[in-house]
């Protein structure tokens, strides 16, 4: 909903993408995929920046450019921040990473997808040759949540394709953000322990229960750090299921994917991004901010610049945060 109803409107448009690197997933998701684009009005792409947003878990990226209630939609956004001088025109596109677990963490992975390489060697080539728009050093991304998980990772493992990221509230810190929740995991198991089967009974239900979408946003987790190619959907959990106790050599496999351990070999890279920006609520429900207080510190000693900001709110209904990082990405990347 506009804020002003007279502000120009840009134009989203919608591609449609056969992908190579997400056919034979073990999840069984389809790997034809729908990637919206927004062209800021008078404008038809081409010379622009482009931003890619992803999301967070239960979403989709053409989630951002429906029609929203009680505020505006991400393009409704865009257009303000650019009809008011706040941003420059960007390019930014909405790629459909919705899966069969209920979201993404935007890696490679045998069960999830190659989600790594569809996003740089598919969805980005094929905005940037439709609209020539983008380009290296002119590509940044942006997202919360898991989507700010996928823009910390991306940025640290290919600093040679994008230029600039904003992380909101991303997943970072493991042992403080997952490790207590494979008890209710395993709670949930106990009354289903085929786990497969668990994901089937998901879909089947007739109506979606909080509590289990809980538990699949952890089985997605599971499925994108270790998965187990021998399993159906690809799926096991990194402790045993009748103790709880942690199995190191599973648990290794999923801290290994934590941007902390990650920054310790890639973090030098982030010197040559034009941006970077992270931010996240003082009150995080799901203790995020201690992981993003240990990157903000990690990445100060490494001497990698970055904008980093705590603000007085949790880890739910903060897109009102992108009026601040988006500006920044822009002006970096244009």
């Amino acid at each position: 909903m506009r804020k002003n109803p007279g502000t120009p409107a840009g134009t989203v448009h919608r591609l449609t993408l056969d992908s190579e690197a997400l056919k034979g997933n073990l999840l069984g998701d389809p790997s034809r995929r729908t990637v919206d684009v927004y062209v800021p009005h008078g404008h038809d792409g081409r010379g622009l920046p482009l931003l890619v947003d992803l999301v967070g878990f239960t979403a989709g990226g053409p989630a951002h450019t429906n029609w929203k209630n009680f505020g505006e939609n991400l393009p409704e956004r865009l257009d303000r921040l650019i009809a008011d001088g706040s941003m420059p025109p960007a390019v930014v596109a909405f790629p459909d990473c919705f899966t069969r677990l209920g979201g993404n963490q935007y890696v490679n992975s045998v069960a999830m997808g190659r989600w790594d390489d569809f996003l740089r060697a598919e969805a980005v080539p094929a905005v940037e040759a439709r609209f020539g728009c983008g380009g290296a050093g002119r590509r940044g991304l942006f997202g919360k949540s898991s989507g700010g998980y996928g823009a910390m990772v991306h940025a640290l493992l290919h600093p040679d394709f994008w230029s600039a990221a904003a992380v909101h509230s991303g997943d970072m810190g493991f042992e403080l953000l997952y490790r207590h929740e494979f008890v209710p995991v395993l709670r949930a198991l106990a009354k289903q322990p085929d786990i497969g089967q668990w994901v089937d009974d998901f879909w089947q239900a007739r109506k979606t229960k909080d509590s289990d979408v809980h538990i699949l946003m952890m089985l997605a987790q599971a499925a994108s750090f270790d998965p187990d190619p021998q399993a159906r959907y690809g799926l096991r959990l990194p402790v045993t299921l009748d103790t709880c106790e942690i199995v190191p050599e599973r648990w290794a496999s999923w801290l290994a994917w934590d941007p902390l351990t990650l920054v310790e070999r890639h973090g030098p890279g982030l010197q040559a991004m034009k941006a970077l920006y992270i931010d996240c609520g003082d009150v995080d429900q799901y203790n995020l901010v201690y992981g993003a207080r240990r990157m903000h510190k990690r990445l100060a000693a490494l001497g990698v610049q970055h904008v980093y900001e705590e603000f007085a709110d949790d880890h739910t209904a903060v897109d009102y945060r992108m009026d601040v990082s988006l500006p920044i990405l822009v002006k970096a990347l244009a």
